[in-house]
């Protein structure tokens, strides 16, 4: 495990970068690799690997790895499958720290030859020490370090964040990548596990707890070789970082589309959800849900409790917002005394002043409004603020005479949000808030009741884990691939 820890540290921050199969042909995946490590503002040193090929983007080209005059932290791999193991023991002979794989034809192909591949290139990699991500993947991204390693120039323009997300397609990583961008919320690293040759959930999670840019991890799970493993080591740093799962194969369908995807079977779906649950592990039912609760995870305190206030402009919202709290466990609790008399005095008549707070009939008295939304931040009955506010011409000044008090209390007690205007109204004033960590945005109340929901989750897990926790160099977790 040390080992492997090791060379993956090697792969995320590499110094020097040999891809193996450069192109400066656009229909080659060797020309898309070598224009995501420059179009990412790569600082290392790229070595382009083409036994034809003297010059590639500007770039001297070497014909082999053996050609290359310096050390190698990161090879990364887009030739034929028939050619890695070559490739594989090219590496070991060079001393190459890690690999990413993105060449195709391995395990997920339906002709048994690939799976042969993959064993031959699996013992090659394990004889050697050398971790590989793959094959049968876009490969890897790490925001933080500038290094763009898959097949995907556009990734260079995902936003720097606290969220890691782990995934087994190359599909999903992107469709989250992209919303990433759409939404304004970042990430740390993105990386397609494909069909999980030497590295698999187990390793990256345990790489990522000690990794100082990963808040949250996130994975997106079709099937699993090894789940012992997994859990194993998800309960040895139960509590220590938030894990999200999404966990697909819920019908027949997909899992054996899943089969044919990575090559493993996705398993049955409830045993998945109870075990993950033991380990600490939250589960989500969709993509959107996933980096949802990621994102609340990744930027908002946790509540001390499962009291929730909830606070709107409109009713409507308020009533979808309270009916997906309690769903979700959480409470939408009565307020103090204190709290009731201070409403009571800057509301109007025939407003709703109970939880939850119909606040529209005093828009038009900021005093009021700041008032309201200060008392209750300051209730000790309240552990946690769902704020819903629908864009109207009477309400336009809202969020800017509330940005003073939600930027005071947002790193005290969690504040999630869903502030909806027409575009160009709020947008700035909103993504103040959101990058000073103040509140966490969503576009309807249900999703930001599910968020919420995350963070009451993640503290009752960090609550079941004291004392329960073991460091990892303490636990023995084998190598097997079995169950």
């Amino acid at each position: 495990m040390r080992n492997t820890l090791r060379g993956m540290d090697a792969i995320f921050n590499a110094r020097s970068v040999a891809v193996v199969g450069a192109s400066d042909d656009e229909r080659k995946l060797g020309f898309h690799v070598m224009k995501s490590l420059i179009q990412g503002g790569y600082s290392g040193t790229i070595f382009p690997i083409n036994p034809r090929k003297r010059e590639i983007l500007g770039m001297k080209g070497y014909p082999s790895l053996a050609h290359v005059p310096e050390m190698v932290d990161l090879c990364i791999v887009a030739l034929p499958a028939g050619l890695v193991p070559g490739i594989i023991r090219d590496c070991r002979e060079k001393g190459v720290r890690g690999v990413v794989l993105i060449t195709a034809g391995f395990r997920e192909i339906e002709d048994e030859s690939g799976g042969r591949l993959q064993d031959e290139i699996t013992s090659l990699a394990d004889e050697a020490g050398i971790p590989v991500i793959g094959p049968n993947t876009f490969g890897i991204v790490n925001l933080h370090a500038g290094l763009n390693a898959s097949f995907t120039p556009q990734f260079s323009n995902v936003k720097k964040g606290g969220i890691s997300l782990l995934s087994q397609s190359g599909g999903m990583s992107h469709m989250m990548g992209f919303l990433s961008m759409r939404d304004d919320f970042g990430f740390s690293k993105i990386v397609g596990l494909g069909n999980r040759c030497t590295i698999d959930f187990a390793d990256m999670i345990a790489y990522l707890m000690r990794d100082p840019a990963t808040r949250v991890i996130a994975m997106y799970v079709e099937g699993i070789d090894n789940p012992r493993r997994l859990l194993e080591v998800a309960k040895a740093f139960r509590g220590k970082k938030p894990i999200v799962a999404y966990k697909v194969g819920l019908s027949a369908v997909s899992d054996l589309a899943s089969k044919s995807h990575t090559g493993s079977l996705a398993g049955r779906h409830e045993l998945y959800e109870g075990a993950f649950k033991q380990a600490g592990i939250l589960t989500v039912e969709s993509s959107l849900e996933l980096l949802d609760a990621a994102k609340a995870l990744s930027s908002s305190p946790l509540p001390k409790g499962r009291a929730v206030a909830v606070l709107s402009g409109q009713a409507g919202p308020a009533m979808a917002a309270c009916d997906m709290c309690e769903k979700e466990g959480l409470r939408v609790v009565p307020f103090s005394g204190e709290t009731r008399r201070r409403i009571e005095d800057l509301l109007p008549p025939m407003a709703i002043r109970t939880n939850p707070v119909d606040m529209g009939p005093a828009w038009y008295d900021s005093r009021a409004i700041r008032g309201i939304v200060e008392s209750v931040l300051r209730d000790k009955a309240v552990d946690a603020i769902l704020l819903c506010i629908m864009f109207a011409s009477a309400n336009e000044g809202s969020i800017r005479a509330l940005s003073g008090s939600l930027g005071k209390w947002g790193r005290e007690k969690p504040i999630v949000c869903c502030l909806s205007s027409p575009p160009g109204i709020w947008d700035e004033e909103v993504e103040s808030l959101v990058e000073k960590g103040s509140i966490i945005n969503y576009p309807t109340p249900e999703r930001a009741a599910k968020s919420l929901s995350a963070l009451w989750k993640y503290k009752s897990v960090k609550e079941t884990s004291k004392g329960m926790g073991k460091a990892l160099e303490r636990l023995h977790i084998p190598k097997g691939r079995g169950p």
